[in-house]
């Protein structure tokens, strides 16, 4: 029988709301944003979602608050990113808002999930386009590292190299409901009153560790309103959304994102990526050994306390005209900047990348579709910048998702500690490979 909690707390996340927390500010979102609520169906007894108490699950609350930490010649607070401690993943450039969002017409929404001592879940939804995705599909490829998970769509993505839904990730138990989700959006949207056929895209990672997975907390109407609340813009990245409950080499992990752009002579693309991390191993930031120098990573004295198993979920959109075939060979690609965070990809892991182009030229119409279709693509040859762009954004991703999460306590008493930052710092410095 799964427990009833005393207060439940439903929300939307945005950066706005992730950086009030931070500061420890107590604003309030939009009201259309926010749903807070006791178990018993009463509006309004719970805390507001921009509030501190609102965004952090019980007994971790204070990881929201800003905390300076002497590093080196800096001070830190207690969530960062990789470059504020100076780490800068490869040789290109981020966008100017480092995330996936940077690429033009991508939205990303979560929908948060707190109740009580037990739920700590969500559903983070990524559009490729404002538009009606299953009639303007995007070209799409698949590609798994270890396959232990469930990746709903992925048959019919390998088939035909396409995406006609949002992408939604999830925690494990709930991927039905992702799917009930995106199919009920979709099927809502003008122009698809005759469709009988919905190919949904749900990813997850397990969350047990942290939340209640067998009591099924997310609905599709949470689906919904990541959907809805899904924006342009910066990314509220840690323990937010599918992110929640989730994990990375046995501290807190969460929703990281990045991105690059090619310089003009490589065509000017942006590649932006994001990832729902909850796969261990012996972490490795800009090549410092933090995980062993921590003493917390997988095989530390032959005993697995903070395993390698787990999983993996990378999104990867740009704005290059790509075939499917090539978006395929991007998206195999993304796995060296997993390799480069100390990943083994274990037994138990799930490791899935899809990525997905918003480049006009190459989007699947219904004209298109009905006839023989004429798409400008970039060559094989133009690829391997393209390939380099990816591994580094997943690598510095994976960073941002750990050092942005905070302090976690869920079901059963488990906690997640989240990573310092002013100690990665030191780290990093100390093996001067911070550039």
């Amino acid at each position: 029988m799964v427990k009833k909690s005393m207060s439940t707390i439903e929300y939307p996340t945005t950066l706005m709301t992730y950086r009030r927390r931070l500061l420890g500010a107590l604003l309030a979102l939009a009201p259309s944003l926010t749903l807070a609520q006791r178990a018993d169906g009463d509006p309004g007894a719970g805390p507001q979602t921009g509030s501190k108490d609102a965004a952090q699950p019980k007994a971790a609350a204070e990881g929201g608050t800003h905390v300076a930490v002497k590093a080196g010649t800096r001070s830190l607070p207690s969530q960062a990113q990789a470059r504020d401690l100076g780490t800068r993943p490869g040789v290109l450039q981020p966008g100017q808002l480092n995330a996936i969002t940077d690429v033009s017409g991508v939205a990303v929404g979560h929908v948060t999930l707190i109740q009580g001592d037990s739920v700590r879940t969500g559903v983070t939804a990524i559009l490729p386009h404002p538009g009606n995705l299953f009639q303007d599909k995007v070209p799409a490829g698949f590609a798994r590292g270890n396959g232990f998970g469930k990746f709903a769509g992925s048959t019919q993505i390998e088939e035909l190299g396409e995406i006609e839904t949002p992408v939604i990730l999830t925690n494990t138990l709930s991927v039905a409901e992702g799917m009930a989700g995106a199919v009920e959006w979709t099927l809502a949207q003008p122009g698809n009153e005759r469709v009988v056929s919905v190919n949904a895209v749900v990813g997850e990672t397990n969350d047990g560790f942290l939340n209640d997975i067998r009591g099924r907390h997310v609905t599709s109407q949470h689906v919904l309103q990541a959907i809805a609340g899904a924006t342009a813009g910066p990314v509220a990245q840690g323990c937010v959304g599918a992110g929640t409950g989730t994990q990375a080499f046995g501290w807190k992990g969460g929703i990281g994102t990045s991105s690059r752009l090619l310089p003009h002579s490589l065509g000017g693309y942006t590649i932006g990526v994001l990832v729902q991390t909850n796969y261990g191993g012996v972490l490795s930031i800009g090549g410092a050994p933090v995980g062993r120098e921590l003493g917390r990573y997988y095989l530390k004295g032959v005993i697995d306390d903070h395993g390698g198993d787990g999983s993996v979920v990378i999104v990867i959109a740009t704005d290059a005209p790509l075939s499917d075939r090539n978006l395929t060979r991007m998206a195999q690609r993304a796995f060296l900047g997993i390799a480069r965070t100390g990943s083994s990809m274990a037994n138990g892991s799930g490791d899935y990348a899809i990525a997905f182009s918003t480049a006009a030229a190459v989007r699947r119409t219904p004209q298109r579709r009905k006839a023989v279709g004429a798409f400008e693509e970039l060559s094989n040859d133009a690829m391997s910048p393209l390939f380099q762009a990816v591994s580094e954004a997943t690598e510095e991703a994976v960073y941002n998702a750990m050092l942005q999460a905070v302090t976690t306590t869920g079901v059963d008493g488990h906690t997640l500690e989240a990573i310092t930052p002013a100690a990665v710092q030191r780290i990093v410095e100390r093996h001067a490979l911070g550039v």
